[in-house]
């Protein structure tokens, strides 16, 4: 778990390090044990009055690409940087409008244990068409949790983060007690 001090550092260092024509702003910087995502907003592309929501969104997929195509290189040489720096993978996306896109990003499994009622649910997601897989049903379970309980969630990570500070302004657990304990015998006796 990261504490609120270090995501400010980070997304301080992706602020400092980008080129400063990379993105409109910075939208997001996310991390976790695998991956740091950065996010940036890009400026939507510019259409005739009226343009009907195909060709705005054509537009947007257009700019999205452009933009993945043109910013390669340079998003490729701040990842190594960070990889190096925060032993982590780094993961782009961007904003445009509405929309929201990410490059290449990581899928990490996560291995669990399931009991038949757990599974009964995958599985009648998968008879249902929403899932293609075990792996998928369970993904989509996590991402409707996600959306439904985002306050809940964000409770529980301050919660975290007060714990980590309280931890750190304790006593330093890493160093061997070095005093005897009361009732051991001593040398002088």
């Amino acid at each position: 778990m990261i504490t609120t001090e270090q995501r400010e550092k980070l997304r301080g260092w992706f602020a400092g390090r980008l080129p400063d024509d990379l993105f409109a702003s910075l939208a997001e910087v996310t991390v976790d044990r695998e991956e740091i995502t950065v996010i940036g907003r890009i400026p939507e592309p510019r259409l005739a009055k009226g343009a009907s929501d195909a060709e705005k969104e054509a537009a947007v997929q257009s700019r999205i690409q452009e933009f993945r195509e043109r910013t390669r290189e340079d998003r490729v040489a701040v990842a190594r940087e960070a990889e190096h720096r925060f032993r982590k993978k780094v993961s782009w996306g961007v904003e445009c409008g509405d929309e929201r896109a990410l490059f290449t990003h990581i899928a990490a499994p996560v291995m669990t244990r399931l009991r038949q009622p757990e599974r009964q649910v995958l599985d009648t997601l998968i008879a249902a068409g929403v899932a293609r897989s075990r792996s998928d049903a369970l993904a989509w379970c996590v991402r409707l949790v996600q959306r439904h309980t985002d306050d809940w969630l964000t409770e529980l990570r301050d919660s975290l983060e007060h714990v980590q500070r309280v931890r750190a302004q304790g006593p330093d657990t890493a160093q061997p007690d070095t005093a005897p304990p009361p009732d051991a015998p001593t040398d002088e006796e």
